[in-house]
């Protein structure tokens, strides 16, 4: 169903200097403030600087407290979900769970290229080579050499050897490796992945922050936390009255079940959708916008996100879903930690709050700033400390399409200048 949003001059920017906001029209009054409508943020530890505060104004502008809020026409917020709500990813806790548990099925007719179209030939002769189609499912839980040359070629891109495992991928709207999990969970019901991002959860939550887990005869990642103050910032959020949503570049059964740790329901958690035939996953993927079910040519990934939101949430079809939408329709929040999220927050109207992990153009653009709306803050959980070269912004912070490195450029068509890192672990101020 469409869903309409306000009218950037119904909910109005807050004051330029000092808010973080950018105007777009007249700035708004001040937000009447009443405990029963005005819910405020309770988390303090974590935010840098002046965000919380920041982020409290987005609240009661935009939210029930804000001269042009309406009930039926909520503001959007959308969050990505891996590094942005938790520390670490649920997409490689599943992954992970799955190859010690033996829960990867063997291909079709054995072929490695059915799972995905971008696998390179030296890849699927690696995987053929490792891992023996001996029955339903394939033996990694004790065949070590299967279970390490999945996990490279997942987790690196590239075989044991060292060579490229995908190719001929347009790059602002496919990441392979991410898309091959939900490929890989071809066979099982979307009930039955659930149950194994369950037990995954379940494992990584109860794990001490730091802790390993082996994976054929290597170590890999074995925790996760939820952000206290991202579930206080959702938690807030929706009791302003916001519709918030996440949008993850992980399979869409494995958001879901993480996603219920901070409130949000399976018609709020979008991610990675397979082609279903008779209650089964295919490897097949749906398509967005333009792009046609089953070509597997596009996920949330970058312009995916983009289309995904534009499509799921707000109701737009076809080749427009693609495209940048009017500002009184897109969301007026958004939260990421990665480029793969830059898309969708340059499409928030409001505040745009970056996690920073040193991730090239996202960061040349937060600190870039133009218009006031970019928030950056430190990981909550283990921080990045500060990365000493400057980000390249005006060379090679930007990959194209075909890959190619290229300047950050601003809508206007002018290039960001290189940018210094100056929000990290153990900084407190501008």
């Amino acid at each position: 169903m469409k869903i309409k949003r306000p009218l950037a001059a119904a909910a109005a920017a807050l004051a330029v200097a000092g808010t973080g906001l950018a105007t777009t029209a007249q700035a708004a009054p001040a937000p009447h403030r009443t405990a029963a409508k005005c819910p405020a943020l309770t988390v303090s530890k974590g935010w840098y600087a002046d965000n919380k505060n920041q982020l409290q104004r987005l609240l009661d502008t935009y939210g029930r407290c804000g001269d042009g809020y309406r009930k039926h026409d909520k503001p959007l917020a959308v969050f990505d979900w891996d590094n942005t709500v938790i520390r670490n990813d649920v997409g490689d806790a599943t992954m992970f769970w799955m190859l010690r548990h033996g829960r990867i099925r063997t291909p079709e007719h054995g072929d490695w290229r059915t799972t995905s179209r971008y696998l390179t030939a030296p890849a699927a002769k690696a995987l053929a080579r490792a891992c023996p189609a001996t029955g339903r499912t394939l033996p990694t839980r004790t065949h070590t050499a299967c279970a390490d040359e999945i996990a490279a070629v997942y987790g690196e891109g590239a075989t044991t050897t060292g060579k490229q495992a995908f190719a001929g991928f347009d790059h602002r709207r496919m990441e392979p490796q991410y898309a091959w999990l939900a490929q890989l969970l071809r066979g099982w019901s979307p009930h039955r992945v659930k149950d194994f991002a369950a037990a995954a959860r379940a494992e990584n939550l109860a794990a001490p922050i730091g802790a390993e887990q082996r994976v054929g005869t290597g170590e890999v990642t074995a925790w996760a936390r939820y952000y206290d103050q991202q579930r206080d910032l959702i938690r807030t959020l929706k009791k302003a009255g916001f519709d918030v949503y996440v949008v993850s570049a992980s399979p869409e059964p494995v958001a879901e079940v993480w996603a219920k740790g901070v409130g949000l329901d399976a018609r709020h958690t979008i991610g990675i959708r397979n082609v279903t035939r008779d209650g089964r996953l295919t490897a097949r993927l749906q398509g967005c916008g333009s792009v046609k079910d089953g070509t597997d040519s596009m996920i949330t990934y970058i312009d995916g996100k983009r289309c995904a939101i534009n499509e799921r949430i707000l109701g737009v079809r076809g080749k427009a879903a693609e495209k940048i939408q009017p500002a009184a329709k897109r969301q007026v929040f958004a939260a990421g930690d990665s480029d793969t999220d830059v898309s969708f927050l340059r499409d928030a109207t409001g505040l745009r709050l970056v996690l920073n992990r040193n991730k090239p153009e996202l960061m040349c653009r937060a600190y870039d700033n133009r218009d006031r709306r970019w928030l950056v803050n430190p990981m909550f959980i283990e921080p990045k400390g500060r990365q000493s070269a400057p980000y390249p912004c005006a060379t090679t912070g930007y990959t194209g399409r075909d890959g190619t490195k290229a300047p950050v450029r601003r809508t206007d068509g002018s290039v960001i200048k290189d940018q210094q890192d100056t929000v990290y672990g153990g900084s407190t101020a501008r």
